[in-house]
């Protein structure tokens, strides 16, 4: 009996620490205590059930100098979140037979810019611009720090920099978030219907959703002000050049219908607005590989999907310079929620998010896991290997990308462990359906495995991306090239260090061609120039990178000069070898020079030469 007391006061004291989702005056105290811990001055929160809301409000400051607080009715930004609204205005064209989504780019916006390699066999569609399959590039940083008019359109907003609408692969076969998609998507639909897409959406959607503010322009009132991380600094409003990529303004009482909206299934107040069908729809993704296989988790139509203790939510999240938001549901549950910060404090927004989830589905009872496929077992020693990131959401990421988005996959009788720095260590993966995995503690599958295709044996993570199968001796070679360029680059300044003071007291009177030894100098200065300024120069990227700054100025220079002092060291070594050089310092000049020159031609093949990033 004492025991069985003892264990009922555990179990007690455990739900204590943990407020059930009854308590909201526990919730609200648990959000305002993160918000007040990440100096995060205010948020806006939406916790919706499907038969109503359960809590709208503002949370904190809108404004820290003036101390206005925030309401339900304080406008947020909610960056990405809003190309939703894209996918839907086409839903809903598609659905009055004005158009489809299989139709072609070409066909439906001849006039606009783009480039696509494989046009004859795999065109561009409009699902690709949604789901982001169609292999272009994200928006520049010229695009991403141009402050735009309210007053310029959509069209003129397009031809600021149509450069990065290249396929860089088949579209229709890789996911690659990209800002470029949706708001084409949006130039269709004022092709198509005549009208501004802003105003389209406000009278087919923000309107009977009941969404009364949300808008796509600057609020003459009523917005919270943004903040960076500190909570302290204010950042200016912005424009975003496309704006159906990321632009709208809404409270927590818009995002409440909006969330309400999900979860009837496209039903406002009983009325369909779209039928539930669409609605699930936006939830599939289609027009990947991984998609056409059954993979049925991954990015939809503006739409993706997250895991988080053993359930399977539906959304999208978004950010802009100084603010962040998460909007989450989960249908068969009936519930869901939406959250608004005004900081770009990424720890706050997922502290909230957790806490907000575990309200709403502690006392639900998990959703069951799939059982596992024995007889997919044997077939997935075919797919052991090495494979590295192939789908980057930036050409100028690609190479690092590669280095740093490593997995190795090693079958083991039971299922599939994958070792990837990017989770953190690893992860077993047991079989569903055919060539679809799930992590043994999910109730979805997140892995296809993909091949033999055209491009050889590729895997798709959910929403990781894809990744192609390489020579592990290249993984070897990148990962050595990783482990000896840092302490290489020191030794060099170490090196310089002893020969330069050997020069100022006269012990190196007879020495000849110092530029064998001064070039790998250089060009270790040079590439510890290129790690910095991108690091340091990250704080405020857009600003220092998307226009011609002394930062990009910098980046241009040092990446100018990391290749040719790199490939000049060892053209010197070469050429005095035999011309009274001490053979240490050759040998060691040599060696590193090559070494350099590796690691430069690396840069090269992934557009690392001479970068003109503000271009």
């Amino acid at each position: 009996m004492r025991l069985l007391i003892l264990l009922l006061a555990l179990v007690c004291a455990g739900f204590a620490a943990t407020p059930a989702p009854a308590d909201l005056d526990a919730l609200r105290r648990q959000v305002a205590d993160i918000l007040k811990k990440n100096h995060t001055p205010g948020a806006a929160i939406a916790i919706v059930r499907r038969d109503g809301p359960e809590w709208v409000a503002g949370v904190g400051l809108a404004n820290v100098a003036a101390r206005i607080p925030a309401t339900a009715d304080t406008l947020f930004r909610i960056g990405s979140t809003s190309k939703a609204f894209v996918s839907l205005s086409l839903l809903k064209l598609q659905r009055e037979g004005r158009l489809s989504l299989n139709d072609t780019l070409e066909s439906r916006a001849p006039d606009l810019a783009f480039a696509n390699p494989w046009k004859a066999t795999d065109p561009v569609r409009i699902v690709n611009l949604l789901e982001h399959t169609t292999g272009w590039d994200d928006m520049s940083m010229s695009e991403y720090r141009y402050a735009a008019p309210d007053s310029m359109g959509l069209r003129e907003a397009l031809a600021f920099h149509p450069a990065t609408r290249t396929s860089r692969w088949r579209p229709g076969t890789r996911f690659a978030y990209s800002n470029e998609g949706p708001p084409v998507g949006a130039y269709i639909v004022e092709q198509v219907t005549g009208r501004r897409f802003e105003d389209y959406v406000t009278e087919n959607f923000f309107r009977p959703i009941g969404m009364s503010t949300a808008t796509y322009f600057e609020p003459k009132a009523g917005a919270a002000t943004l903040y960076l991380n500190d909570g302290r600094t204010p950042v200016s409003y912005w424009h975003i050049l496309l704006r159906p990529a990321g632009a709208i303004n809404a409270s927590a009482r818009d995002m409440a219908a909006y969330v309400a909206f999900y979860l009837n299934r496209g039903r406002v107040r009983g009325v369909p607005l779209l039928p539930a069908e669409d609605i699930i729809r936006m939830e599939t993704p289609t027009s990947t590989l991984a998609a056409r296989g059954g993979l049925a988790t991954g990015y939809g139509l503006s739409n993706y999907t997250t895991i988080a203790d053993g359930w399977v939510w539906h959304g999208h999240n978004g950010g802009v310079i100084g603010g962040l938001t998460e909007l989450d549901y989960q249908p068969e549950a009936g519930v869901g929620f939406a959250v608004m910060i005004n900081s770009g404090n990424g720890p706050a927004l997922n502290q909230i998010v957790r806490a907000i989830r575990h309200h709403l589905v502690f006392a639900l009872m998990k959703p069951a896991l799939p059982p596992a496929d024995a007889a997919a077992l044997a077939p997935l020693h075919n797919y052991d290997g090495w494979y590295q990131a192939a789908s980057p959401r930036s050409s100028l990421m690609a190479g690092f990308e590669r280095l740093m988005l490593t997995a190795r996959l090693k079958s083991d009788g039971k299922g599939m462990r994958v070792t990837s720095l990017r989770s953190g260590g690893r992860r077993h993966f047991v079989p569903v359906s055919g060539r679809l995995l799930r992590r043994e503690d999910e109730p979805a599958a997140t892995l296809a495995l993909l091949g033999p295709t055209p491009d050889g044996f590729l895997i798709q993570f959910a929403m990781e991306g894809t990744y192609e199968r390489v020579p592990g001796a290249l993984v070897a070679g990148e990962a050595a090239m990783l482990l000896i360029l840092p302490p290489l680059m020191l030794s060099v300044v170490i090196f310089a260090v002893v020969w330069i003071i050997r020069t100022a007291i006269g012990e190196m009177k007879d020495v000849r061609h110092y530029s064998v030894r001064v070039l790998p100098l250089l060009a270790s200065l040079a590439l510890a120039g290129i790690l910095t300024v991108c690091i340091v120069g990250a704080q405020a990227a857009f600003e220092r990178f998307g226009q011609l700054t002394v930062w990009s100025a910098l980046l241009f220079l040092f990446t100018t000069a990391f290749p040719l002092l790199a490939f000049g060291g060892v053209v010197q070594a070469v050429r005095w070898r035999r011309d009274g050089v001490n053979r240490v310092a050759w040998w060691y000049s040599f060696a590193t020079s090559v070494l350099l020159s590796i690691a430069a031609i690396y840069f090269g093949l992934h557009g690392w030469w001479a970068v003109r990033i503000w271009a």
